[in-house]
């Protein structure tokens, strides 16, 4: 009993197997491998040398996020009253928008590039060139380019163009006829001894931002950090590193000025709200000053100064309630308000209601946000359609609010009044001289305690604005890289390594993918379930037969090996006839068949070989005989068996049946029942019956002829039978069965630049070896 084979040894075996298909696939080629990998390596070469390296800079800062604990120091959260929180992802957007970049470009000049030509190709000139250009107005600038720039470093002039009439000095702003410009020194110039040519292009602000962008990169450095990483890419690492501390003064720059307008907001309300109460109070000081001075009421009992000290309490905390219902106006007014204005709402002050103030809050955030935002993306992107949703649901709550504390202040105020008409009713016990002082001082009192409030918010506001600091700081300032991040060359190299042999792959890949022809054994027996008997090679001798005692050829070979492999098929002796057929014609049955019938005669054997493709006959011709009655002749009753069989002098033992006249229904011929004796004749009289007959695919010939013999070489032709036919080769012996049938794959060309190389997947290479001189005569090979 066999031992089983494992599953898992089955699978290598099977890798292993199209693993050397794929490498004798492609071996024959290995000069084109070798042509494109020089080629590709010399391309990867001139790509290094003349391309232009890139250098990264990066940069990091950490930004106050409301969501990851990062706080200001306990002292100044104490003077940052107006402090606002920030998410780190909306930071991100806002150092990559274009407003942040154009503060860049006009700080830096980047509108105005100077170049230095070269002999392959310009490059920039941020350190190599003397001098800057500025613009008086960058944003009308017209994009300009390849503008000729000469400095005279003696006279401090700048010539632009082909004009030599006309200089223009250093540090002043000078008319030229592409816009009002002016030239200073650089102060990244570093002096070098080599003559150079310089020419300068003016772009837009906002086109070069826009460029500079896709070369910015921000991103958090972690889920739980507040640390922004920032990289830019520049062929200057200079550049870079002034582009990306730009960036970050840009940014720290948007922020102060946001925080500022805050403040100054506030401040103004406050100062607004101050003048009014001291206008209000100065005018009651006047009053009480002529009220005592005309009524001379300057001492009041001790019951009036009793009934003052209660009155002043209950109408101060009148006052409170009605300065809480003004403020609560103030923010009705701006909640109910179509649109923001960006700044603080001040009905915060004197509210104690930490539900509204959280509510205001969280409206004046989000409408910073939603202008933040605005600046940097379309008015319809969703995330600036969901702040604006966020605003509307949040004005209506504030609203609403008002309106219940309003209800509760109003119900306070009522309360006062009731208890004010029970002072009211003791007042009039008070002298009316004493009751008008009283009512007077009432008002002053009130007023003051509004003008120390206000006083006190004023300094907090002011020194919020004094105070005003960043919500982030730098923690590394820009450093470019001394190498260069691109081109890497090993990065180029190893791609120029795997196009070198990806080019020629998918090129002979999509040949054969393209071709309609057969060109591997595998194709054969992926189409059709018939066996493979053997193969054999295409011969580049000048006569078709190629077989010959003692001849040891790669192809006489191929038909000793086809002889031997007869076996399968039970070809002996009690199964004598063998029936060769093809396709189409031009596969090279016939030449199967004189070679395979001359193998077999050099045996010993006889053997006759008879052509039965009555369409075309051709073994005349490969045997080089002339044209005698053959098996026609004798299907029309004109000629014996004996008198067409002919000896072939060439060959011993072999013997041949020509077509003999050809007639013009051959196929009716074949079926008038002589077929089958002539044949009964022949597998008596020799031991092998080799027929040539005509293809399948043209007419019925071999189907009528098959039955009559014991085995069917079906030949198929290397880069000439179609695909197509041999996937009918099934479906027709279905329905017209050959006898035993077997194939022979024919005319095996070598492969790309291959000599040797004939197995068209398994790799099997002849080789004639010298044999050494021996005096011992040796027996032929057959």
């Amino acid at each position: 009993m066999n031992p089983q084979i494992p599953e898992n040894k089955f699978i290598q075996n099977k890798q292993e197997n199209t693993l050397s298909q794929l490498v004798v696939k492609y071996i024959p080629y290995w000069p084109m491998f070798v042509i494109f990998l020089i080629v590709f390596f010399l391309i990867g070469f001139l790509y290094i040398r003349y391309s232009t390296p890139i250098y990264e800079a990066d940069a990091s800062l950490i930004v106050k996020d409301s969501k990851k604990g990062y706080e200001d120091p306990k002292a100044l959260e104490s003077l940052d009253v107006l402090d606002s929180k920030k998410l780190i992802e909306n930071e991100i957007e806002v150092i990559q928008s274009r407003s942040v970049m154009m503060d860049v470009v006009k700080s830096l000049d980047l509108y105005a590039t100077i170049y230095q030509q070269g002999k392959v190709r310009a490059a920039l000139a941020y350190q190599s060139s003397p001098i800057k250009i500025r613009a008086l107005y960058p944003d009308s600038l017209t994009k300009v380019e390849f503008v000729n720039i000469n400095y005279d470093s003696a006279k401090a002039q700048v010539k632009l163009g082909n004009d030599d009439n006309v200089a223009y000095k250093l540090n002043e702003w000078v008319t030229t006829p592409y816009g009002t410009l002016q030239f200073v020194q650089n102060k990244n110039y570093i002096p070098s001894d080599q003559p150079k040519m310089f020419y300068f292009n003016l772009s837009s602000p906002r086109s070069v931002a826009t460029s500079l962008l896709s070369n910015l990169s921000a991103s958090a450095s972690g889920k739980l950090s507040t640390i922004i990483d920032l990289s830019y890419l520049d062929e200057v690492p200079k550049r870079a590193e002034d582009i990306l501390n730009g960036v970050v003064n840009a940014y720290n720059k948007s922020s102060l000025n946001e925080k500022s307008i805050l403040a100054k907001n506030t401040l103004d309300f406050v100062e607004d709200r101050l003048a009014i109460v001291t206008h209000e109070l100065d005018s009651i000081e006047r009053q009480i000053q002529q009220y005592k001075s005309g009524a001379k009421a300057t001492n009041l009992s001790s019951q009036g100064e009793l009934f003052l000290q209660n009155v002043s309490d209950n109408d101060q905390k009148l006052s409170e309630v009605n300065n809480q219902i003004s403020v609560l106006n103030e923010v009705e007014k701006f909640a109910s308000s179509n649109a923001g204005n960006g700044g603080i709402v001040p009905s915060t002050v004197g509210v104690n209601d930490p539900v509204l103030t959280q509510l205001v809050n969280k409206l004046y955030t989000a409408e910073l946000e939603y202008e933040k935002q605005k600046q940097t993306v379309g008015e319809n992107n969703p995330i600036l359609r969901s702040i604006s949703e966020q605003i509307d649901k949040i004005k209506p709550d504030i609203v609403s609010n008002i309106k219940s504390q309003r209800r509760s202040l109003e119900a306070t105020k009522n309360s006062l009044y009731s208890t004010n008409g029970s002072y009211n009713s003791v007042l009039q016990t008070i002298p009316a001289k004493e009751r008008q002082l009283v009512e007077i001082s009432r008002a002053q009192s009130i007023k003051s305690n509004i003008y120390s409030f206000l006083l006190q918010k004023r300094e907090e506001s002011e020194l919020s604005y004094a105070a005003a600091v960043s919500d982030s700081r730098v923690v590394d300032r820009a450093q470019a890289s001394n190498i260069p991040v691109s081109p890497k060359n090993s990065v180029v190299y190893l791609v120029c390594f795997f196009l070198a042999f990806a080019v020629p792959v998918g090129y002979i890949t999509a040949r054969d993918a393209f071709n309609g022809k057969i060109l591997y054994r595998s194709e054969i027996e992926n189409n059709t379930t018939l066996p493979i008997l053997g193969e054999v090679n295409y011969a580049k001798s000048k006569s078709p037969i190629v077989i010959e005692a003692g001849k040891r050829t790669f192809t006489a070979e191929e038909f000793r090996k086809l002889r031997v492999a007869l076996g399968f098929l039970g070809i002996g002796e009690n199964a004598k006839k063998i029936l060769i057929t093809s396709s189409i014609s031009g596969e090279g049955k016939s030449f199967v068949a004189a070679n395979l019938a001359i193998s077999l005669a050099l045996t010993g054997k006889k053997v006759v070989l008879v052509d039965l493709d009555m369409n075309n006959p051709a073994l005349n011709e490969i045997l080089n005989l002339d044209q005698v009655p053959g098996i026609s002749d004798y299907l029309t009753d004109t000629k014996e068996p004996q008198e067409m069989i002919t000896q072939v002098k060439a060959h011993e033992n072999l013997f041949f049946i020509p077509a003999g006249t050809l007639p013009d229904n051959p196929s009716e011929l074949l079926s008038n029942g002589k077929i089958k004796r002539i044949l009964h004749y022949l597998e008596s009289t020799f031991d092998f019956v080799v027929i040539d007959s005509a293809p399948v695919a043209l007419v019925t010939d071999a189907y009528l002829l098959s039955e009559y013999c014991d085995a069917t070489l079906y030949i198929v032709r290397h880069k000439y039978t179609p695909k197509m036919l041999v996937k009918r080769i099934d479906e027709n012996n279905k329905i017209n069965p050959l006898v035993n049938p077997a194939i022979i794959f024919n005319g095996i060309r070598s492969r790309g630049f291959s000599k040797t190389n004939y197995g068209y997947g398994y790799g099997y290479v002849y080789e004639t070896k010298k044999r050494p001189k021996n005096k011992k005569k040796k027996r032929p090979v057959i």
